[in-house]
């Protein structure tokens, strides 16, 4: 299994980005993909859960209106778009195959910086 995310980055408070993942190894349309983070001093948070159709999205109540997930099978990528983004969006954001279990793993991948601040 090999994930590379992207799109991180320093923004203000109330700006945008959008991650992508790219996933490689395994058979990513039949698999559930999340996005986890680890703020500062912080444990793996949930954030997010598509089903491998898409069919069934999850957001953590914290990015709930603010932040999308969504897919593209035919190019192995999970994309998160986060709106509205706080301080305490700050985080290193990973995804992984699976549903909210993937937060008691440790990452394996590298993950993607975020930090918001003015």
């Amino acid at each position: 299994v090999q994930l590379v995310e992207s799109g991180g980055g320093l923004v203000q408070p109330g700006g945008s980005l959008r991650l992508s993942c790219a996933a490689s190894g395994f058979t990513f349309s039949s698999a559930y993909m999340t996005w986890v983070r680890q703020g500062p001093g912080k444990g793996l948070e949930w954030v997010s859960t598509i089903a491998n159709d898409g069919s069934n999205i999850y957001y953590a109540d914290f990015v709930k209106g603010r932040f999308t997930i969504s897919r593209d099978n035919a190019k192995n990528t999970v994309f998160l778009q986060m709106n509205s983004l706080k301080s305490e969006d700050t985080a290193l954001y990973y995804c992984a195959p699976g549903g909210s279990e993937v937060v008691t793993r440790t990452p394996r991948s590298m993950g993607t910086q975020v930090t918001v601040s003015s």
